[in-house]
């Protein structure tokens, strides 16, 4: 038996119909996990619906020997996403894993992009995926166990034409980082994966079996799914972290804060911020805080101190 076993686990993964979903999926089932394959089966854009990608990477488990039930429930509805949660409990009796990986890309920036363009972002990225997370949390919650990766993006370091999507993918380290806290007394883990690889949002799917290229990016969604099965296994160290991972490297992102300056004799003025702005911006003494308290705690210390 593999040391990192799924065996009488229950797994929700959305957006599994294709690409990085269903690298997630697949590599879940192999390592025993029972598996919920959500997809909605819509374009890049989130136009349409079509049972056919969930059901068709519910055969390739299954053909694997593997357990798994489709669903097509849209996540950015309170009672898609209820119904996603309730699938695994009504198939499989509780649910132990949740991938939120569902997600849009409707290319846009300022100044002629629509507000309509945010707010569909937002409702499938951050909203959909706070509406799974709080339908499985009463589950997590009785049980005493939960194991949630939401996504995140690089893309939240900004492009001059995804607006929408940086703002939806930034939004989720916040939505992580808060549920982390309200888990840990329920030995309920929530992290983040940003993942690099080349799928149909990305701008071209790469099979997962296609052989390396000399000079050319091997980017295959299967390359990212060694981490979310990390992040998502009973064993997993680590709370409201963010881990990137793809092309056969996986690293750790951070928001940290510099020292910065303090101002000791008056009130500070402008002046006292540019005569000082090479020390506010200074990344040698950088910390990594852990929640807003301990970040309130070290930028305040100098008045406690």
């Amino acid at each position: 038996m593999s040391e990192f076993s799924f065996e009488g686990r229950v797994a929700v993964v959305t957006g599994a119909g294709r690409g990085l979903g269903r690298a997630y999926a697949r590599l879940l089932a192999e390592r025993g996990a029972k598996v919920v394959v959500n997809d909605l089966g819509g374009s890049i854009e989130g136009d349409g619906a079509d049972i056919g990608p969930a059901q068709s990477v519910v055969e390739e488990i299954t053909a694997a020997g593997g357990t798994a039930v489709p669903d097509t429930n849209d996540v950015s509805t309170r009672s898609g996403a209820e119904a996603i949660v309730n699938r695994a409990v009504e198939d499989f009796g509780r649910v132990d894993v949740l991938v939120n990986n569902a997600g849009i890309i409707r290319y846009a920036g300022l100044p002629e992009i629509e507000a309509e363009n945010l707010e569909r972002h937002l409702a499938v990225h951050l909203v959909g995926s706070f509406n799974t997370l709080r339908a499985a949390w009463p589950h997590f919650v009785e049980q005493g166990y939960g194991r949630a990766v939401l996504t995140t993006s690089s893309g939240m370091f900004g492009l001059d034409n995804n607006l929408s999507y940086a703002a939806a993918k930034a939004g989720t380290v916040g939505l992580a980082r808060s549920a982390r806290l309200a888990g840990e007394p329920h030995n309920i883990k929530v992290n983040l994966i940003a993942p690099a690889a080349m799928t149909r949002m990305g701008g071209g799917e790469q099979l997962d079996d296609a052989q390396p290229v000399l000079g050319m990016p091997h980017m295959p969604a299967a390359a990212v799914a060694p981490m979310v099965a990390y992040l998502a296994h009973e064993s997993c160290p680590v709370n409201g972290e963010i881990y990137t991972a793809g092309a056969g490297r996986f690293a750790r992102l951070f928001i940290a804060s510099t020292e910065g300056y303090v101002h000791q004799d008056g009130a500070a003025t402008v002046e006292d911020v540019a005569a000082n702005w090479d020390s506010i911006n200074d990344e040698k003494d950088y910390y990594v805080p852990s929640d807003l308290m301990a970040w309130s705690g070290s930028f305040l210390k100098h008045q406690f101190g």
